[in-house]
């Protein structure tokens, strides 16, 4: 298994949660930092030659890749009328071009096993929606349409391909929101409440597993509600 973007947030607690079932699991960031029991590879996700790179090391410690989740992202929020091209292409580029290398690498070894998990993290507002996101919207929406292509583009191989979109997520980036505004957010959420980590981790658990062979195409919401499934 191989998790992007695993040095903290969301991503960390994908990669902590299959490593404490037992599964091996490589580690993808910026760094190379990763959770305790996961292997910790530095890749720029921008670059392909780089990602070929540390898959060829995550298959040299652990075997073909199996299961892929694409979580990393990064966020360039502002207005649009303020929003330079910079910024509209770094968060594509990062969030939906780096989905889009991994997925190509890892399908490489998927198609030869027949067999495969492709798992894409969204996000709520990628159908939903948000001022002040466009960049980030699109690049979220992006990877639904991808998802679905390869469904039907990799699917009788055994291959699957899906969305996790989660909603507000309690993590470093809404830690530092201050109660105002993160009680604005929540009066949002149907739940009444802010998400954890463990909860996304629990929706690719399932989109990994055997029993959800069939699922594929799908934007699974882990968000309390607030895109009411879109």
């Amino acid at each position: 298994m191989l998790v992007t973007g695993a040095s903290r947030g969301i991503g960390a607690a994908i990669a902590t949660d299959f490593a404490a079932a037992g599964h091996r699991v490589a580690g993808l960031s910026t760094t190379g930092a990763a959770p305790e029991g996961v292997l910790g590879l530095a890749a720029d996700i921008t670059d392909a030659a780089a990602v070929d790179a540390a898959f060829a090391q995550a298959e040299a410690a652990h075997g073909p890749v199996e299961v892929l989740v694409a979580n990393a992202g990064i966020t360039k929020d502002t207005l649009m009328l303020r929003m330079t091209e910079d910024d509209f292409a770094q968060v594509i580029e990062v969030n939906l071009a780096g989905a889009f290398r991994c997925a190509k690498r890892a399908s490489k070894t998927m198609i030869r096993a027949r067999f495969g998990r492709i798992i894409f993290m969204g996000s709520v507002v990628g159908l939903y929606g948000s001022a002040g996101q466009v960049n980030y919207s699109a690049s979220k929406a992006g990877l639904v349409g991808m998802a679905r292509s390869l469904t039907r583009e990799l699917g009788s191989r055994g291959i699957t391909a899906n969305v996790v979109a989660p909603g507000f997520i309690e993590t470093d980036m809404t830690a530092v929101l201050g109660d105002e505004v993160s009680e604005r957010y929540r009066s949002q959420v149907p739940a009444g409440r802010f998400g954890s980590v463990e909860e996304v981790a629990a929706a690719v658990r399932y989109l990994a597993s055997d029993e959800a062979g069939y699922v594929s195409g799908i934007v699974l919401p882990v968000d309390g509600g607030l895109g009411m499934g879109f």
